[in-house]
């Protein structure tokens, strides 16, 4: 048995438990304190308990998803050649993780800001690196400056082109699913490395530009229309549409 439970809170080991079962991985159930038996590879805790557990290797249970964590750990997916973490930029960033050509998991994003999943991602997948479609300017600015913020303006990213990412799907979860797929086409393909800052440099949006967002403000209002200004910091990924539209509401 390669996995082990040790904690003393019961929410957590019922939720291990439950999921371990799910997937048919045997596991062993410990006591803080208790000696971990040599052949356990993985040790699953919660966060009361995790300072208090002796081991090099843990994975802390806060919901259902910690099976992620832990296959990859029993899978040794550090040992892949490469890894990238694939945005497909948009209102909602449909994202990927590939490595060597292989999907090994997909996430959709709340907002262009959302980025806290991805700097967890780079925390499970050390030396990973971020690619980003170059389409949707707009969005993509957000994300890239909400990265910056954290990781510096120096951190260096792949820049894939995407056209032809998104393919046509039907059904009601439509925008969903292209959004997904377009992230791991966008993983699958080669690109061009480019620091963050390159990428954000502030250019000058034209008045067609502008013109759009003010529309889009429109339509998605109802009844507003953001002012030229607020539209030009939306265009130069200062602020979200939505954004625009409040501060406009205000007055």
């Amino acid at each position: 048995m390669r996995v082990a439970i040790v904690t003393g809170d019961a929410r957590v080991y019922y939720l291990a438990t439950k999921v371990l079962r799910e997937y048919r991985i045997p596991f062993h159930s410990l006591r803080v304190g208790e000696r971990i038996p040599l052949d356990v590879e993985v040790v699953l805790t919660g966060e009361k308990d995790y300072e208090r557990v002796d081991f090099p290797v843990k994975v802390v249970v806060r919901d259902e998803n910690f099976i992620d964590e832990l296959l990859a750990r029993l899978e040794e997916r550090e040992r892949f050649k490469r890894v990238y973490i694939a945005i497909d930029p948009g209102e909602r960033p449909g994202l990927s993780v590939v490595a060597d050509n292989r999907v090994l998991e997909v996430h959709r994003l709340n907002d262009p800001r959302d980025v806290g999943v991805i700097l967890e991602l780079l925390e499970k997948y050390p030396g990973a690196w971020i690619k980003i479609g170059h389409g949707a300017r707009r969005q993509r600015a957000l994300t890239l400056k909400a990265l910056a913020n954290l990781l510096g303006y120096d951190y260096p990213v792949i820049v894939v082109n995407e056209s032809g990412t998104t393919p046509k799907v039907g059904g009601t979860e439509v925008s969903r699913v292209q959004d997904i797929v377009a992230a791991i086409n966008i993983g699958l393909r080669e690109g061009k490395r480019v620091r963050i800052g390159e990428l954000i440099e502030e250019r000058e949006p034209t008045k067609r530009e502008i013109e759009h967002i003010k529309r889009r403000s429109r339509e998605i209002s109802g009844n507003i229309t953001i002012s030229s200004k607020l539209a030009r910091e939306v265009a130069l990924g200062n602020l979200t549409l939505e954004e625009a539209i409040k501060k406009q509401r205000r007055g």
